[in-house]
This record gives structure tokens, sequence and C-alpha cells, in this order.
């Protein structure tokens, strides 16, 4: 993976239409544009389809990416995670709640050479996620690892909106001092 350095300065070339860093770029960040994607769909062609997508709005927006606003990666996350969540919602034919694999919590243990390979700094976050409360653990889980949104995760756990707000908050704050953020 490039630094966010040279992720800014490829974003930026292809902003100017340079397509050799526009392939850069997608050779940097697909596979984990595409992991993400692909936790939420739970199906590899329409994450294929996602995906292309969301280069092509990458592509069309990279003039107004913003430094100063958010990670490059964050930013093309973001977009990619979006348009994984427009195509669940436009699916609409069996909720992420109703499919079983969807409702595990990805903390699990992962198989031994998973763990092997997992950097110190995920290692990290995997424990502060673990020292959070069984029911915070699972909010926060299929919230940021599922990509459920806040009125799914209000449905699940029969509580208002602006609860789940708080209490992602707090977990998120948790996880943060945890990490010494």
């Amino acid at each position: 993976m490039l630094t966010p350095a040279e992720l800014v300065w490829l974003i930026a070339a292809v902003a100017r239409g340079d397509e050799a860093a526009f392939e850069r770029l997608y050779a940097a960040t697909r596979a984990k544009l595409f992991g993400v994607v692909l936790r939420i769909l739970r199906r590899q062609d329409l994450a294929e389809e996602v995906i292309q997508e969301a280069y092509v709005k990458i592509w069309n927006s990279a003039g107004q990416f913003n430094p100063a606003l958010s990670s490059p990666i964050t930013w093309m996350t973001s977009i990619a995670r979006n348009r994984a969540i427009d195509v669940v919602r436009k699916r609409g034919e069996s909720s992420l709640e109703d499919e079983p694999a969807a409702m595990e919590v990805a903390a699990d243990s992962p198989d031994p050479l998973a763990r092997r390979e997992m950097t110190e700094e995920l290692k990290r976050l995997l424990e502060c996620v673990g020292r959070l409360e069984p029911d915070r653990q699972k909010l926060v889980l299929l919230a940021y690892y599922n990509g459920w949104s806040r009125e799914q995760l209000a449905a699940k756990f029969e509580t208002p909106v602006n609860t789940v707000k708080t209490w992602l908050r707090r977990s998120l704050m948790d996880i943060r001092e945890c990490l010494g953020l």
C-alpha cells in the first residue's frame, strides 16, 4: 500500500486526467475497497460491479478530493461503501438481517494463518473492540464491518436511532481511548 501522501499525489494526478496515475491508484487500493464492498454485498458479482462504479466515480470526482478533510483511503472507501449500501437498499429483496452470514460477529477468531498475517495495529484494534460489552461489540461490528445503517441497528437492538448513535459514539470513544488516540 502506498503512503497517504503518495495517494494524495495520485488523486491529484487523476484529477488532471492522468491515466497512468489512475492505474497505480487502482492497483494500490483495489484489494481494500473490494474487501469492504464484498463484506457488505456478500456477492462477488455485485461487488465487482460496485467496485467498477466506485472507481468511475473516483475518476470523475478526483478534483473534489480535499486532503484536509479526510485521508485518501477514507475518501475512496466511503465512495465504495456508500455505493454498496445503495445497492443493498435498492435490491430490497432480502435485508442484511435476513441473511445468517450477515449476523455473524466479525470478531470471531480468524484462522491461525490469518492472525499471523495481521498487522500489530489491527491486533490492537481487535483487542480494544473485544473490551467492549458484548452488545456494543456486535453493534460496532455490524455498523462498521458489515455496513448496517443506524436504522437497521435500531430495529435489530429494538431501540431508537438516537440511542444507537449515542452507543456507537461512546463505543468509538472507548476504542480510541484504548488505542491511545
